[in-house]
């Protein structure tokens, strides 16, 4: 159907990385779409973009596992793995809930732990131990991460031989290891804001229909007072002492997670030496030899931690170097957060390239003309301001938007425009395309593209019969992978205290404040930071400051040159915070090296874990692919080794994963 016609959309009118640079592809790029990146991005369903890790899960085949539940396994402090999710192991560790009572008698907090077995057992000399993951947030979940991106990941991380090639000890194989954080998902205890799912998602459907900071006149007391009224409702939830007087929103903050993932590793090497004795006693005489049970001897209170985190899951790695510098074997961290000024507000905001992100919308879509959907001609600023007309229309006057064959009517407005050019600034590479189109599209008072995206992003949720008999706050009424945006509040907020005490002069001040950095993301970054606003918690563990460290082996930081939230300038200042550290830039935009695949990341990455060794100072990668307009197309398999076919589809995997659910 024709959507109404919206006069006032229409519109007539029509940095810098130093060398070396690695090998990569050619530096001028065709103007023209890549055919295999067009024909997979042809097949995304845009409007779950945003939508929950966990409903990813069910869109792949093999997942959810109907016969397995977390709640199967009995906590224990020692790595008990089951078989999970095809092919996985799960497992739920007993630790603390306080790291710093030792009276032995406080509350326990049962991690949820998925590992993705190495394809050589333990008492293998190329097996190369475990590396735990994370995928940002705050909130993010390991073990979602481990189930949809563990294979991907060992992929590029392990040798570039099969396992059955005979070329001795030297190529190594890795476990993946993808872990709950507390106070989310999988990881018990957990909480909710609310006492049932039906009534958070009618709390949610209202901040849609309310609108974003900056929506309207009159959308900063609305969002105020729905975010005093959360947060206020959250602390109190999280505030309850249980029966050994611990309580949980005292313990959610990034420290004891630090703590939580030295346990895991310490964990993991008590659990090699276990299946190693027990390969050994049952083969005893039969190729296995007294050296394999040294090469596996847990090194009680010395295991080191091999780590790939992306964005917050980059303040989880340096917070854990700072306060365990010695207990470092291999980090990698990618879109890397400056994370003493996330743990004090003190330092220039994250968001100074929000904008540039989205400057490089308007130069891609000017590049290639009439091939980009919003080509308006005149230049990239021409684009810019025919942009910025379809913005100020819609903050007018939002538009109807007719009933289709999948959803019924919608009103379109400016929140939902503003929300996808968020997604398109976090993964250009498969979402200029969309913005540009759905920017064609608003021109002509067309918003059924963007009324698809809004209804997709809806859960509809009916209580359960057991929530309806179990009754309100119970356990039965919440949902595994439903509480991922207040999940991130509770750590965050845990973390960055200086977010809490803000009175309304004061916010109102920092809000024009961000708005002056970013006219892209101010809003948006705003209206995160409105979510602390009124929390009442206060974390026992607090991180000490400065957050840094002489750690056992240096860490490999990665960094787009341009990211709308982790800028090339934090992942600088963290670099110099750790001595020895390198920081390997990849020519790209968008958020974490995933925005684009690089081979030559990737091949980096593997260098790192396989042998330590880091890259050459000053060293840049460019991108096997840019947004819209295509490049030379390394994803040709014409010539290329398994291996490389393999590492090809798993970098085009990763970054074709919508992951924009999270601030960081």
């Amino acid at each position: 159907m024709e959507d109404h016609k919206h006069p006032s959309l229409s519109s007539s009118r029509n940095s810098n990385g130093d060398s070396p640079r690695q090998d990569g592809p050619s530096r001028r790029y065709a103007a023209r779409p890549v055919v295999l990146v067009l024909t997979v991005l042809a097949g995304l369903s845009w409007w779950l973009l945003p939508v929950s890790m966990e409903r990813e899960i069910n869109l792949l085949p093999g997942l959810p596992d109907p016969q397995f539940a977390w709640n199967q396994i009995t906590p224990s402090e020692a790595l008990e793995y089951h078989d999970c999710f095809g092919g996985f192991q799960c497992a739920r560790l007993d630790v603390p809930m306080d790291w710093h009572r030792s009276d032995g008698q406080g509350s326990r907090v049962a991690i949820a732990v998925t590992r993705l077995p190495a394809k050589v057992p333990v008492t293998d000399p190329r097996y190369g131990g475990a590396i735990v993951i994370n995928p940002g947030g705050p909130g993010g979940s390991g073990v979602t991460q481990a189930l949809l991106d563990g294979r991907n990941l060992q992929t590029i991380a392990d040798a570039s031989v099969l396992p059955t090639s005979d070329v001795g000890d030297d190529p190594k194989y890795f476990d993946i290891i993808g872990f709950d954080p507390r106070g989310v998902n999988n990881t018990t205890p957990g909480f909710s804001c609310f006492p049932n799912l039906f009534s958070q998602k009618n709390w949610e459907l209202q901040a849609e229909a309310d609108g974003m900071l900056g929506s309207s006149t009159d959308s900063f007391m609305r969002n105020w007072q729905r975010a005093i009224a959360l947060n206020i409702g959250c602390s109190q939830a999280l505030s309850i002492p249980s029966a050994e007087g611990d309580i949980l929103g005292e313990h959610l903050n990034t420290p004891p997670v630090a703590r939580d993932v030295l346990e895991i590793i310490e964990r993991h090497g008590e659990w090699r030496e276990k299946q190693a004795q027990s390969q050994y006693n049952n083969c005893q005489g039969h190729g296995l030899d007294q050296s394999m049970l040294t090469r596996t001897k847990w090194r009680r209170g010395r295991e080191k931690l091999i780590y790939w985190g992306r964005s917050y899951g980059t303040v989880i790695g340096t917070t854990f170097a700072a306060l365990y510098p010695d207990r470092v074997e291999r980090v990698v961290l990618d879109g890397v957060v400056d994370a003493e000024r996330y743990y004090t507000g003190v330092g220039p905001e994250p968001i100074v390239d929000a904008d540039n992100v989205f400057d490089k919308f308007t130069v891609y879509c000017d590049t290639i003309g009439e091939d980009c959907p919003f080509y308006v001609g005149g230049g990239p600023a021409a684009i810019k301001e025919a942009y910025k007309d379809i913005e100020n229309g819609l903050f007018n006057s939002s538009l109807a938007v007719q009933p289709s064959t999948t959803r019924g009517p919608e009103v379109v407005t400016w929140t939902d425009l503003k929300t996808v050019q968020r997604i398109a600034i976090y993964q250009p590479l498969i979402a200029f395309s969309y913005l540009a189109g759905t920017a064609r599209d608003l021109i002509k008072g067309d918003g059924s593209a963007l009324a698809d995206f809004k209804h997709g992003r809806r859960a509809p949720i009916c209580p359960s019969a057991e929530c309806l008999i179990s009754g309100p706050w119970s356990p039965d009424c919440q949902g595994t992978g439903q509480n991922e945006m207040y999940a991130t509040s509770a750590i965050l907020c845990g973390d960055a205290e200086y977010l809490q005490d803000v009175d309304e002069e004061a916010f109102i001040q920092h809000w024009r404040s961000l708005n002056e950095l970013s006219s892209t993301f101010g809003n948006y970054w705003a209206h995160t930071h409105l979510n602390c606003v009124g929390w009442k918690m206060k974390p026992k563990w607090k991180m000490p400051v400065p957050v840094t460290g002489n750690t056992s082996h240096p860490i490999l930081f990665v960094n787009n040159i341009l990211d709308p939230i982790t800028p090339l300038q934090s992942a600088k200042t963290m670099s110099a915070a750790f001595p020895g550290s390198i920081l390997l830039r990849q020519d790209s935009e968008g958020h974490c090296t995933l925005a684009a695949p690089s081979t030559c990341i990737a091949q980096s990455i593997r260098k790192y874990f396989q042998k330590g060794k880091l890259p050459e100072p000053g060293t840049v990668c460019d991108a096997d692919l840019k947004p819209l307009l295509g490049a030379p197309n390394k994803m040709d398999n014409k010539g290329k080794t398994l291996d490389e076919i393999a590492l090809d589809k798993a970098l085009l995997e990763d970054a074709l994963r919508p992951r924009t659910q999270f601030p960081l």
